[in-house]
């Protein structure tokens, strides 16, 4: 018998084309992820302590942004309208949006008046009906925070009111809330 000794070779792994796969599939993949954005506001709200203690003097001078079911309200001091804002049609689509646009206008100038008197005011309270959605709220309080200026042929974000409080807006009478309780 005749035996005949076979050495196997090991085969040899060409990974040449796997490897300019990974060279073109890695920065593709990279290029369209999509990074989150993470920001965080700080919102003073309401102590429970501070109800079961009235305070000796209300703030009369607070600037507050109301947000009714068909309009925008800027009362200034506390309970006094300044300004109000009704709602607008969107021209995409056709129906009824609040003018978030006008409100910033409104408060930059509301900003420019008290500089002039010389008030340094950068608090706001935000007071939303019950049914208020949320978007609605976090674009007002994207709107009262800052608006966009130009400096030096640069877009920058300018400060209006960045020290933001929210609360419960006294409930009109034609809301489905107050027909409820009703």
């Amino acid at each position: 018998m005749r035996r005949s000794k076979f050495r196997k070779k090991e085969a040899e792994l060409d990974i040449t084309s796997f490897m300019n796969l990974m060279i073109i599939l890695v920065p593709v993949l990279l290029m369209s992820m999509v990074f989150s954005h993470i920001s965080v506001l700080d919102l003073k709200l309401p102590d429970l302590a501070s109800d079961s203690k009235p305070t000796d003097e209300p703030k009369k001078e607070a600037l507050e942004l109301v947000i009714e079911n068909d309009e925008l309200v800027i009362n200034y001091p506390a309970g006094a309208p300044l300004k109000r804002l009704p709602k607008i049609e969107d021209e995409e689509t056709g129906e009824l949006v609040y003018d978030f646009v006008l409100l910033s206008t409104v408060l930059q100038e509301v900003k420019r008046k008290l500089k002039e008197q010389g008030i340094d005011k950068d608090d706001i309270l935000i007071m939303s009906q019950p049914d208020t959605d949320y978007q609605t709220i976090v674009s007002a309080m994207d709107t009262v925070r800052s608006f966009k200026a130009v400096v030096a042929a640069s877009v920058v974000e300018a400060e209006l009111f960045p020290v933001i409080s929210l609360g419960d807006a006294p409930v009109d009478a034609s809301t489905p809330a107050a027909q409820e309780s009703n």
